[in-house]
């Protein structure tokens, strides 16, 4: 089995935090997306990853080197590939052209999920979808009364279904999928000004593969701040009862709710944290209070009250320090 991830994008609905850091390397409860993405993915193969080719932009050696160490990480082999261009999820995909053979997935680095099941590797293909409220954005598919797939549609602007292609794929032949994408490439094909892996699913389809649709009980979106948020909460709820402090955390008056991730040399005083609170290694809180956020490596906060938040690494946010005296039925706001 080979993991194929797509991640070059810029991430620009995550800004200002991926102006120094890739997206997928954001952290949810402690440990980066993509990480996250590739160990959840490696549970439910069922079979031995051989292979994680990740597709990046100019991210600089440091970041390919932690990528290849988390590759390593669940036993596989780690492989850099370069998208110079972004020209669609199909174009990205066939950057990894070497990589696409025998049994692949193809995981997109924005998105987390939850399942309870094992792959199952017989099925000529497999893409897992989630019903939602709004179906524009995705890419959707129609499905059958036997249970296969129909058709695929990119981002439909009338209504058509409801079950939104996630952005994880699992093919039984990697190299029929390049020969695809390679036909798009070849005769551009575009839709949307773009090459889609939705175009190569079709004519897959139309060849007669047969697709499933995958089920998952859980989608837990990274694509902006707020969802960024979010999921660290829901993927905290998930570790909870496993231990999330670290023994080298200094804590000074300071009170931890679970579910919470407190990383290495982590400094608490006079705070009170959690839950549902990442803070990155090395990080300061000083007479605070958080819940519900995310604290990168290196930050500092001092006197602040905050909530729904994500700070970066090296950042520092000092709020006010207040000593006061307030009569009854007063009401102040700042």
């Amino acid at each position: 089995m080979r993991i194929i991830v797509p991640m070059a994008g810029m991430g620009k609905r995550m800004r200002p935090h991926t102006l120094t850091v890739p997206k997928p390397l954001v952290p949810i409860a402690g440990k980066p997306i993509v990480q996250r993405l590739v160990e959840d993915i490696a549970k439910v193969c069922g079979e031995k990853v051989e292979e994680v080719a990740f597709i990046i932009g100019d991210f600089g050696k440091e970041v390919e080197a932690k990528l290849i160490k988390i590759a390593e990480s669940v036993g596989a082999k780690g492989t850099i590939y370069y998208q110079k261009q972004p020209l669609g999820t199909a174009h990205a995909v066939y950057c990894a052209e070497p990589s696409l053979d025998g049994n692949v997935v193809v995981a997109f680095a924005d998105t987390l999920f939850k399942a309870d099941f094992k792959m199952d590797t017989k099925n000529e293909g497999v893409i897992w979808v989630q019903k939602v409220e709004d179906p524009k954005p995705f890419g959707v598919v129609k499905i059958s009364n036997d249970g296969f797939i129909t058709d695929f549609i990119e981002k439909p602007e009338t209504f058509v279904s409801d079950l939104a292609i996630i952005g994880i794929y699992y093919f039984k032949d990697g190299r029929y999928l390049a020969n695809e994408i390679k036909y798009l490439l070849d005769n551009d094909i575009k839709d949307k000004g773009e090459y889609q892996i939705t175009n190569a699913l079709e004519n897959m389809k139309s060849k007669g593969t047969k697709f499933v649709p995958g089920k998952i009980s859980e989608w837990l979106d990274c694509g902006n701040k707020n969802s960024t948020v979010d999921t660290n909460k829901s993927y905290l709820g998930y570790l909870n009862g496993t231990n999330l402090v670290a023994d080298s955390v200094k804590l000074e008056n300071s009170i931890i709710i679970q579910p919470s991730f407190v990383g290495e040399n982590v400094v608490l005083q006079n705070s009170i944290v959690g839950p549902h609170v990442s803070i990155g290694k090395g990080s300061k809180i000083l007479n605070s209070v958080i819940s519900k956020s995310i604290i990168q490596e290196n930050a500092t906060v001092k006197n602040a009250v905050i909530t729904n938040s994500m700070l970066g690494n090296n950042a520092t946010y000092e709020g006010h320090a207040r000593d006061l005296s307030v009569g009854d039925f007063n009401v102040i706001t700042e």
